[in-house]
């Protein structure tokens, strides 16, 4: 062996190129030393043959440390993970089999608003305990004492069956008429540990939109628990003054019904892009009854956006086409293993 070691030194050992094109090159080696020049082609050989299965295996090494990695640490992303044929089946009662079965992570619209009264905090508790939410969604507006409460209308009449105005009342007052069944917003995230979806609820007055929205920021950079939120709003003018005061909060603009929601034209669904747009929100927020329309709102959709759905039950969806479709405050590399885990489950 050590004499074929040295023989082998002093042989240039041939490159792909060399072994597909040998003639040129055999000067390199000398043309009596038979032995050395097999033993050097076996060797360059054992290293291409290596070469290139360590070019397969580090892929299959990395999806297999990426899987074992998320099945110790409980996949949890998986129990609040649906598929977006499900989805569809379950909103409008078919899927297409032209689009792919994108993962949707689920979220709790008004917290667990079917099992408990809306927007309570006994509903806002459930969601948060629930393993199937990713996420809580809740309303809040402001009571005439400056108290941020959790209600979605700008009345207690759907309800509560009476006439009192939140804005217009006190939060004893509500607490009174409601019989304590009202949240405070501030009681609400105290208790909440998951990420959170709060809807800036519109009183037509852009200034005092703004004014709540800015109070709902600075507590939550209090709370440390900027990256846990999305500020969401149908007010595109708050929207946009969220992005443009504070880039990094993520926000949503909502929509219910537009003209794309039945007319499935291109024209229409640029349309609606167009308009979101200007809102620069991060997320565009529909009603499921746009998932009528979701072969155009998926091709169309502009790079860095994402997609949601939510129905005035409980359910919310956000649907992840991209890599950057991600939950806000996930990072890429966690996107990236519930995507293959996702892909392999």
């Amino acid at each position: 062996m050590p004499q074929r070691r040295q023989l082998l030194g002093t042989i240039r050992v041939r490159t792909e190129k060399e072994t597909l094109n040998p003639c040129p090159q055999m000067a390199f080696v000398p043309i009596l030393k038979a032995e050395p020049f097999i033993w050097a082609s076996i060797d360059h050989m054992e290293i291409r043959r290596q070469h290139i299965s360590n070019k397969m295996l580090k892929p299959l090494a990395f999806t297999y440390c990426g899987l074992l990695l998320c099945l110790l640490t409980g996949c949890d992303f998986l129990q609040h993970t649906s598929s977006l044929s499900d989805v569809m089946k379950a909103q409008i009662g078919k899927s297409e089999d032209s689009i792919p079965s994108y993962p949707c992570t689920l979220g709790a619209h008004r917290g667990a608003s079917v099992d408990y009264l809306e927007n309570s905090h006994p509903a806002l508790m459930a969601a948060a305990k629930e393993p199937r939410y990713a996420f809580v969604e809740f309303d809040v507006q402001y009571t005439n004492d400056g108290q941020i409460v959790v209600f979605h209308d700008k009345r207690l009449l759907r309800l509560f069956g009476k006439l009192a105005a939140i804005g217009n009342s006190s939060y004893s007052e509500l607490l009174k008429a409601t019989d304590g069944q009202i949240a405070r917003y501030e009681d609400v995230m105290d208790s909440i540990d998951k990420k959170v979806n709060i809807e800036i609820k519109s009183q037509g007055d852009d200034k005092e939109d703004c004014r709540l929205a800015e109070a709902i920021i600075a507590d939550v950079r209090y709370r440390g628990r900027e990256n846990d939120i999305m500020i969401s709003s149908i007010s595109s003018a708050v929207i946009r003054t969220i992005k443009e005061k504070h880039p990094s909060i993520q926000t949503g603009q909502i929509y219910w019904i537009t003209s794309s929601t039945y007319l499935h034209f291109d024209v229409l669904t640029e349309r609606l892009y167009k308009n979101f747009n200007e809102s620069q929100a991060d997320y565009l927020m529909l009603h499921v009854s746009n998932l009528r329309n979701i072969e155009r709102l998926l091709k169309l959709k502009p790079q860095g956006k994402t997609v949601m759905f939510w129905d005035f039950d409980d359910n919310m969806y956000l649907v992840r086409k991209n890599y950057h479709d991600r939950l806000w405050g996930t990072s890429a590399i966690a996107n990236f293993w519930q995507r293959i885990v996702y892909k392999f489950t």
